[in-house]
């Protein structure tokens, strides 16, 4: 049972309520998701080619276009139909979902933005590029970051996640199956790992390829050494300068040279780099600026 409001006072109450009423946020707004006309640069200071890789990703976020796994790793960027991810429940209908995960997302970004396939690759893969121009750590913060940076999240062995930022402490992200993509808030604390900034020019320094698997880079000239990075296949990397060290051996071959990868922070040694014992044309360490 209910008592009715009736006449005027009735009447003021209604038009109070309609002049003070305001609709609730939209869900994906409360959830963080994406808002309309929220992608977009957020700051200033970006290159040309930055700005390009934010509107990319942006027009995707906007086109509402889904999150699903192993999405833009065609042989071209773009959007792709996904597949099942063994470890996500969610993932079940990704292979019905025209869209992109993480990597493939920054990948199609930077592949519009500088008009070649520059990025093609996993998350740590795209965060260990030869063209990063910059590198930031995660104790930085984002005060000195730009749009268009790539964020990354995991360990030096497991970079799993990576996304776009827009400046203003947002971020164009793909972010998990049964969602699509959107912006999204920094998330600088867990195991953020840092940023790093793309240079869609010329390649620069001395550019090398890997042997074998799950070769480890190492954190000194040392099979000893802690491990930093293992490569899934042949790789081009950029070695910064080169010297003697703990001898090495494999499949018959002994060499005590090592390389140091400016990239990874890391050094691994010259038997797994396509190339005589000693790298032709780099530095020694002792020569160039220490590690």
């Amino acid at each position: 049972m209910y008592l009715r409001r009736s006449g005027l006072p009735g009447a003021v109450a209604a038009l109070l309520a309609v002049l003070l009423w305001a609709p609730a946020p939209p869900a994906a707004a409360a959830a963080g998701g994406t808002v309309a006309g929220a992608c977009a640069v957020r700051a200033p200071g970006a290159s040309p080619a930055a700005e390009r890789a934010v509107a990319a990703a942006c027009a995707q976020v906007d086109a509402d276009v889904w999150y699903t796994w192993g999405g833009g790793h065609g042989a071209r960027p773009g959007p792709t139909y996904g597949q099942v991810d063994p470890t996500d429940p969610a993932s079940e209908h990704d292979p019905e979902r025209l869209g992109f995960d993480c990597s493939g997302l920054v990948r199609h970004a930077w592949a519009q933005a500088a008009g070649a396939d520059i990025l093609n690759g996993v998350a740590s893969a795209q965060h260990y590029t030869t063209r990063a121009a910059a590198r930031f750590g995660a104790g930085q913060g984002l005060g000195p970051l730009l749009p268009g940076d790539l964020l990354v999240w995991g360990t030096p062995q497991d970079l799993h996640h990576i996304a776009v930022y827009l400046g203003a402490g947002k971020m164009a992200e793909a972010r998990q199956s049964g969602t699509k993509l959107m912006v999204s808030d920094v998330r600088l604390g867990g195991d953020y790992h840092g940023a790093v900034r793309i240079d869609p020019g010329p390649v620069t320094g001395h550019v090398f390829t890997t042997w074998g698997t799950g070769v480890w880079t190492k954190a000194g000239p040392s099979a000893k050494a802690a491990r930093v990075y293992a490569f899934p296949g042949p790789t081009k990397v950029r070695v910064g300068c080169q010297k003697h060290a703990e001898p090495v051996t494999s499949d018959g071959y002994t060499n005590d040279a090592w390389s140091y990868l400016p990239d990874y922070g890391a050094w691994m040694t010259n038997i797994y780099v396509q190339g005589p014992e000693w790298l032709p044309g780099v530095p020694d360490c002792a020569d160039a600026q220490a590690p």
